[in-house]
């Protein structure tokens, strides 16, 4: 009975990183088509002002969308390392963790420059140095690949896990009876 309900709270949990990432992906996609564009930047002799896109709001919620995703992948893994038990490393779980972090990396770092080069420039402020800059073409729509690569191995991560612990009980289970 126990064993059930950690499976459909799992199962819960992995419909919820699904929902997430696809989210965080939408949101990147979106941003793509409402960042800044050149036709938007003013110059008045040396300074420069762009205004406030709504680039910036979706990749703000992107972020959090694609941390969210990225806490609860790992506590299901983390759950199952720190329980009572002692548990092997799963086969393969290795190389999706590694992927799934660094493609976390590299995402929240492409979406957070844009997302903050998005935000309003003022007038001798700018984004970096009192200079405006722009996201070029297809930051947000690489970060938006980054997004499904992290939630894929996530979710890979998360499932070689649960199996790990089905087997796990099975054997104890067999080992009981006989």
């Amino acid at each position: 009975m126990e064993k059930t309900h950690s499976v459909i709270f799992i199962t819960i949990l992995c419909v919820v990183i699904t929902i997430l990432g696809i989210l965080a992906f939408s949101l990147c996609i979106a941003s793509e088509f409402r960042r800044t564009k050149w036709e938007d930047l003013k110059l008045d002799g040396k300074l420069c002002y762009l205004p406030k896109s709504r680039a910036f709001g979706f990749g703000i919620v992107g972020l959090i969308c694609l941390c969210a995703a990225q806490i609860i992948g790992n506590l299901i893994v983390c759950r199952s390392f720190c329980s009572r038990e002692k548990r092997k490393p799963t086969a393969g779980g290795g190389f999706f963790l590694f992927l799934s972090w660094i493609s976390f990396g590299m995402a929240i770092t492409f979406i957070s420059v844009a997302t903050s080069m998005n935000g309003r420039q003022p007038y001798g402020k700018g984004w970096l140095d009192g200079e405006c800059y722009i996201v070029k073409d297809g930051v947000y729509l690489g970060a938006a690949i980054l997004v499904l690569v992290n939630v894929g191995s996530t979710l890979a991560l998360a499932i070689l896990t649960l199996r790990k612990r089905e087997v796990d009980f099975r054997k104890r289970v067999y080992a009981q009876v006989l």
